[in-house]
């Protein structure tokens, strides 16, 4: 586990941060905290990998509405952000990395990854889409990196829901941050453990 690289983002507005919490739970990993800044998010991303030569590098964030635990699939090379970052810029219909392909793949076991959370007792799934905004950005930068850069790294992205914290009085989805911890601490095990093209064949597709 010392091998693993976890990083979350700073809060938006204030907000709190739940992805971050749950991150500094997992026992054994090296972990970041990036800021929420398009751009500026990478670059602390790149000094990070530089700093702690990961094998594994999963980044973290916050998507607030989702049930479960979510494993990122795809990454766009797209930023189209609904509201301004921590630093006040909003891109619109901008590449993420100018001239580089329409998307990445995740190079984790997203399959198995869901499994193992859901194994802990954790609700989980494979997602298709990790938005436009800073988490798409980071992941696919870190994709990016990847794949020019440094090959023998696996990396992908994970989305966790609210705190329980974030929306009381609301009736909004809702996780612990210890029960977000189990999951992770999963996740990143079997990013570990299970050979690269070696995830299992199961049902985790959408219809939407």
């Amino acid at each position: 586990m010392k091998g693993v690289l976890l990083t979350g983002m700073e809060p938006l507005d204030g907000a709190g941060n739940p992805a971050w919490e749950a991150i500094r739970l997992v026992p054994g990993v090296r972990t970041a905290l990036l800021p929420c800044a398009f751009g500026g998010a990478l670059e602390h991303l790149r000094e990070a990998v530089a700093e702690h030569d990961p094998a594994v590098v999963v980044c973290v964030g916050q998507a607030g509405g989702r049930p479960d635990v979510t494993v990122e699939r795809v990454a766009v090379n797209l930023d189209d952000a609904r509201i301004p970052d921590g630093a006040g810029r909003q891109p619109i219909d901008e590449p993420v990395v100018r001239g580089g392909p329409a998307a990445y793949f995740s190079t984790l076991p997203v399959k198995a990854c869901v499994a193992a959370a859901r194994a802990v007792g954790v609700p989980a799934s494979v997602s298709q889409s990790a938005g436009t905004f800073l988490c798409n950005h980071l992941f696919y930068g870190l994709m990016h990196m990847i794949a020019t850069e440094r090959p023998a790294i696996r990396g992908g992205f994970v989305h966790v829901p609210f705190s329980p914290e974030q929306v009381l009085g609301e009736a909004r989805p809702s996780m612990p941050v210890t029960v977000v911890a189990q999951a992770l601490t999963a996740i990143v095990t079997t990013a570990v453990s299970v050979s690269l093209g070696g995830d299992l064949r199961l049902v985790g597709g959408s219809l939407h």
